[in-house]
């Protein structure tokens, strides 16, 4: 299952998660973020019971891109106990973003 963070559930769905959070922050004009859109899609199926996986349009939710320092999108945040523990910058394939994850949560 893939989620829709936004100002109003991101204290909720993100720093309260029991389950390890990944946020995709992202903008509709983006086209890197168009093209993880798939790739994080798969992750979320993938990892469903032991990874929350969601998107955070920064245009929508410029506090929390602000917040959290976006500076270039696509950017990806592994938060777990409310802390962001690692930041995935960048375009890349299923393969790398999966071991990426793995390793963070390892």
């Amino acid at each position: 299952m893939e989620y829709e963070f936004t100002m109003d559930n991101f204290d909720a769905e993100v720093l309260q998660s029991d389950l390890p959070v990944l946020v995709d922050f992202f903008a509709e004009w983006c086209g890197p973020c168009k093209a993880m859109a798939p790739i994080i899609s798969a992750i979320a199926e993938e990892y469903d019971g032991k990874l929350k996986v969601g998107k955070c349009d920064t245009e929508d939710n410029m506090p929390l891109a602000q917040k959290y320092r976006i500076s270039s999108i696509p950017n990806m945040q592994l938060f777990k106990g409310g802390e962001v523990i690692a930041t995935f910058i960048g375009r890349m394939d299923a393969d790398e973003l999966r071991e990426k994850i793995n390793a963070a949560l390892a």
